[in-house]
């Protein structure tokens, strides 16, 4: 009964935080768009080899998603959803139904490897603001995430219990993560075991994992369709291998510089509402550690912390030494993350610690900022800063008597069992409030998805559009809500017969002087992006 009762709560929870509003706001960003009309374009020519973009080959990326989402696609058009079963829901699902295979493989490995911390585990990892964030969103990075998390877990399991059916689960998903990004999940998972054999001074741990069987299982995952676009595309090794993983991390080729220190407060801030509890299980387990080896009488300890600090910190390491950062790569150490907090909880509930109000107060607070963030995401959304009003005070109410409430439950002496319960009611109150206030404003501000629609009310035929001054998150947002290339006036690409052009308001007289002798008229605004809409004659 206990187990029916806790999967029904993981079910709820992990079904609103990861799969509610995922049409809520358009594609956002260069990324989403780009990937989810590859998928779709990959679909319409049958093809599951070769990625293209506007019927060119794109080749940055392996294909995990792109499956993925092919199939969304094909459910939504035999459910006959709209747009021929391609939507924002059915881009961005592969990440989510990613997120929940991913806390189902942290429940139940747990369930079997550390009793009593499962449901903790999997609750926290749900509630993490970036596993809720990149479950909405049509990325490589949860397809990532999840197949890394599931084979280091299953390595972890094979390290206490021996059983090769483990060690075989970890090649599997490593080969899968292989197909989600490329060579950084072996490569990550390699670096993790090597120090962590270093750090148990048990090399054999290290040689034992380098398994044939396991190995053969690997390559035939990930080699075949590594082999068959090489065959079909000759300057696939250059773009992907040199260009977009040795490139993309030596130098800064692709224009994302971020300072070195860049990752850190990312990390924390993908670790919310759960940042507070993370630095001091980091900072007990380091200190419980180093203890334990100064002690030459200490015996053979729990090895579980020891892996999850190494499996967090890796990547942020890693990714803090290349030359180009977005915040997604690091991605697959949230839930080390997670599964540390969950760790450290269950020892405190042990020892029966009660929760110190200075604890109580800032992990009160931290819930409380939490959801002012989330009541306040219109406003800086609509005017890109915070400002003072009624709603913000409003706001700034609503969040300090959360604030108070979960401050003043967590410093009873039932504050440890109340932990995970108010944290969660903050996690969804903030994400409720993002998707029915802020998403609209999301969606009318920052998504090409309102000027599309523009578009297709014009006129129902499919007419050229040309773009002027008009950056590539717009264009690649109106390539995929009309489904077809947009032409740039800046790079002389001016379409010789009638069409319609999206440019700034105030840039007629520039674009005007590109095309002399044609007439042009003013259609409409878009007031919210600062768009206007115009017809070029022939």
């Amino acid at each position: 009964m206990r187990s029916r009762t806790e999967l029904l709560l993981l079910v709820a929870c992990c079904g609103f935080l990861l799969f509610y509003g995922l049409g809520a706001f358009g594609m956002l960003g260069a990324d989403e768009p780009r990937y989810a009309q590859v998928a779709r374009e990959m679909l319409d020519r049958g093809d599951w080899i070769t990625p293209t973009l506007n019927g060119k080959p794109w080749l940055e990326k392996p294909p995990l998603y792109y499956w993925q989402a092919m199939l969304t696609y094909r459910v939504g058009r035999a459910l006959g959803s709209g747009n021929a079963g391609v939507s924002e829901q059915t881009a961005r699902l592969p990440g989510a139904i990613d997120a929940a295979i991913m806390i189902a493989a942290i429940y139940f490995f747990l369930r079997r490897l550390r009793p009593g911390t499962e449901l903790d585990a999997a609750l926290i990892t749900a509630s993490c603001a970036g596993v809720i964030g990149f479950a909405h969103a049509a990325s490589t990075d949860m397809p990532l995430a999840a197949t890394f998390t599931i084979a280091l877990l299953a390595w972890y399991a094979w390290y206490e219990r021996r059983r090769q059916v483990n060690l075989a689960i970890f090649y599997l998903f490593l080969g899968f993560g292989a197909l989600a990004k490329g060579p950084v999940a072996p490569a990550l998972a390699g670096v993790i075991i090597l120090l962590f054999a270093a750090a148990k001074r048990d090399w054999t741990v290290f040689f034992r994992t380098l398994w044939i069987p396991g190995i053969a299982l690997f390559l035939a995952i990930a080699l075949p369709w590594y082999v068959a676009v090489q065959v079909r595309n000759p300057d696939f090794f250059r773009i992907f291998i040199l260009e977009h993983n040795l490139a993309r991390f030596s130098t800064n080729v692709y224009h994302h510089p971020q300072p070195v220190w860049f990752y850190l407060p990312v990390f924390l801030l993908a670790a919310m509402p759960w940042m507070l509890w993370l630095i001091v299980a980091i900072i007990e387990r380091v200190r419980a550690i180093s203890s334990e080896r100064r002690e030459a009488s200490a015996s053979p300890d729990d090895s579980w912390p020891l892996f999850l600090i190494l499996w967090l910190l890796v990547p942020i390491f890693f990714f803090s030494a290349a030359q180009s950062k977005l915040p997604g790569y690091i991605l697959p150490s949230v839930p080390a993350a997670a599964l540390l907090v969950a760790e450290y909880l269950a020892l405190r509930r042990g020892q029966k610690a009660k929760i110190s109000w200075p604890l109580a107060i800032a992990h009160g607070l931290l819930c409380g900022l939490l959801i002012f963030a989330a009541l306040s995401a219109a406003s800086v959304a609509l005017n890109r800063h915070l400002t003072l009003g009624q709603g913000t005070y409003i706001a700034a109410t609503i969040a300090g008597v959360f604030a108070l409430g979960i401050s003043g439950a967590l410093a009873t002496r039932f504050g440890s069992q109340l932990l995970r319960s108010t944290t969660m009611i903050a996690v969804i109150v903030s994400v409720a409030a993002v998707i029915r206030l802020a998403a609209p404003v999301i969606d009318a501000t920052q998504s090409s998805r309102p000027v599309a629609q523009i578009i297709q009310d014009f006129s129902h035929e499919r007419m050229p559009v040309a773009l002027y001054h008009v950056s590539r998150v717009q264009q690649y947002g109106l390539d995929f809500y009309l489904n077809r290339p947009t032409q740039q006036y800046d790079d002389a690409q001016v379409p010789s017969e009638a069409h319609l052009l999206v440019a700034h308001p105030n840039t007629q007289p520039e674009f005007s002087a590109l095309i002399p002798g044609r007439k042009v008229s003013y259609l409409t605004s878009v007031p919210a992006q600062k768009w206007a809409l115009y017809w070029v004659s022939k």
